[in-house]
């Protein structure tokens, strides 16, 4: 393509911000038709625009690790699909785009007039009971087979109509509310899509090339910007919960004339545990680091994230391979490798990058006592909590906040109380939990569940032994804890609870910022 404007400045900028407001609303239509808390409070989903070579064109400022992700792997997904209009095709299988099995994707073609295709529409959302072996679908696994229903691209909606069957055989007769908001939270787009494409002045192809090259241009001149050399770091994940513990996660980052090479040789090998991950959800880990030293007017698309390269050798533990359990790769490990990337890229702009975050999502997951069939009677419940942001250059860390590869909200009191067998005993601060310097790492939380019936629960959860760090002489945070009943627990485990019991989370705060 000629690099001479298609659309004047003004107009690019209409059509960029007409594209993000689609996913916007898609993402509206998704939380106000979803059933689950996981999707209409948590707010756990993504939505995104991709041309019809499954190239990034926008997206919400919804989930990092989910739209990372897409963007790394949605090309492979469109070139093996056979795409007619008015199907929509769902997929979660983290060898195959996804991420872990409970996030599941719902992808919908857009075809102009004349029948081309020309873009997808898609979402992505986290779904608390996708069949795994224990409740709330974030098992302490071996293999991907104890995760849950793996999902590999099929059609769900053919000709407009829904497989209702399909899902009835996936998970039981029902009404699968959550699969409906996702297909509805598609046509929507679809709808919108429609008006945009049809108020452009010019090819929509044309101006999708025009938008990336223009991101492309932005993210070259900011990286050219950038202290050139190699930079290196190790961090490492506390455990997978069967025995392996400090697992280096290890990262070399070439900052040169031409571009970014981001490469994990010397990583752990994939382990026992579901701390594994594919290549895809590294790759998510690396473009937001990447996203958030660029200018914030800058549209999010795959432009921006021409000049990155990645590898990581096959069969560790961020290029894993099948069976290889999943589950806390993409919340857990998610976590550390943004913790390695901004180790690395803090020796070259220390000016820029804070001390480490909590480092976890703090996965809680639970549901109703396993029957004598090995699945849950009643309920299933999933959530991450909350902890501490990194102090930096420029001042304190936040307290109780989601960080990083996480976008979401936690779970009302009023709406887990409402739906679930379980009381909010406390609900706090957890003060002092940040680390102290010039400027102090943010605080964590303790949340403390008492259970009102029997249940099994499970815990995945890091930096519980390896502190998250301070930069600058700034002191380490305080690393989280986990109590059944005062009793210390693992950072990983799963087992059951009766009524009365107490389950308390202390989560990690922020390192601290300068000495």
């Amino acid at each position: 393509m000629s690099q001479s404007p298609i659309l004047d400045p003004v107009k690019l900028g209409l059509f960029v911000n007409r594209l993000e407001s689609v996913c916007e609303e898609m993402g509206a239509v998704l939380q106000r038709a979803a059933f689950s808390p996981n999707i209409k409070d948590r707010l756990d989903f993504s939505c995104a625009i991709f041309d019809a070579r499954g190239e990034l064109c926008a997206q919400a400022a919804h989930i990092p690790v989910h739209l990372g992700s897409m963007a790394y792997a949605m090309a492979d997904i469109v070139s093996a699909c056979e795409w007619h209009s008015g199907d929509m095709i769902v997929v979660n299988d983290p060898f195959l785009g996804g991420t872990h099995l409970p996030d599941v994707t719902v992808i919908a073609p857009f075809f102009d007039g004349g029948g081309e295709l020309l873009a997808f529409v898609v979402n992505r959302a986290h779904h608390a009971d996708i069949g795994a072996s224990t409740p709330g679908s974030m098992p302490l696994s071996k293999t991907l087979a104890e995760e849950g229903v793996v999902i590999p691209p099929t059609l769900l909606v053919r000709a407009g109509v829904l497989d209702k069957a399909l899902l009835d055989s996936w998970f039981g007769d029902g009404q699968h509310g959550d699969f409906i908001a996702q297909v509805s939270a598609n046509r929507s787009g679809l709808l919108r899509l429609a008006e945009v494409v049809s108020a452009l002045p010019v090819a929509f192809d044309a101006a999708v090339e025009q938008l990336q090259h223009y991101a492309e241009g932005i993210a070259r001149r900011r990286l050219a910007d950038l202290p050139k050399g190699i930079y290196h770091f190790t961090d490492y994940m506390d455990d997978d919960g069967f025995g392996n513990s400090h697992l280096p996660i290890v990262v070399s980052i070439e900052l040169a004339n031409d571009g970014v090479v981001v490469d994990f040789s010397g990583t752990s090998a994939q382990v026992a545990g579901n701390i594994n991950c594919p290549l895809s959800v590294a790759a998510a880990a690396v473009y937001y680091v990447f996203r958030c030293l660029m200018p914030n007017e800058v549209p999010v698309c795959m432009g921006l994230f021409r000049s990155i390269s990645l590898s990581a050798p096959l069969g560790c533990l961020l290029n894993a391979q099948r069976p290889a359990a999943v589950a806390a790769g993409n919340v857990e490990t998610s976590m550390r490798i943004t913790d390695a990337v901004l180790g690395a890229l803090a020796q070259a702009v220390p000016e820029l990058i804070p001390a480490a975050s909590q480092g976890s999502m703090n996965n809680v997951a639970m549901g109703g006592a396993m029957n004598s069939q090995g699945g849950s009677d009643t309920w299933n419940y999933y959530e991450t909590i909350a902890g501490g942001m990194g102090a930096h250059a420029d001042g304190h860390g936040l307290s109780a906040v989601q960080s990083h590869m996480t976008n979401t909200l936690n779970t009302p009191v009023e709406s887990l109380e409402m739906h679930y067998p379980l009381r909010i005993r406390r609900y706090a601060l957890r003060h002092s939990s940040g680390g102290t310097g010039q400027f102090k790492g943010g605080d964590g939380v303790v949340r403390e569940f008492e259970f009102l019936a029997p249940t099994q629960f499970t815990l995945l959860t890091e930096r519980r032994s390896l502190a998250p760090w301070g930069l600058a002489g700034g002191a380490d945070a305080v690393a989280g804890r986990n109590f059944l009943n005062g009793q210390l627990l693992p950072a990983k485990v799963s087992q059951s609870a009766k009524a009365g019991d107490v389950l308390t989370i202390e989560t990690p705060g922020g390192g601290g910022w300068g000495g």
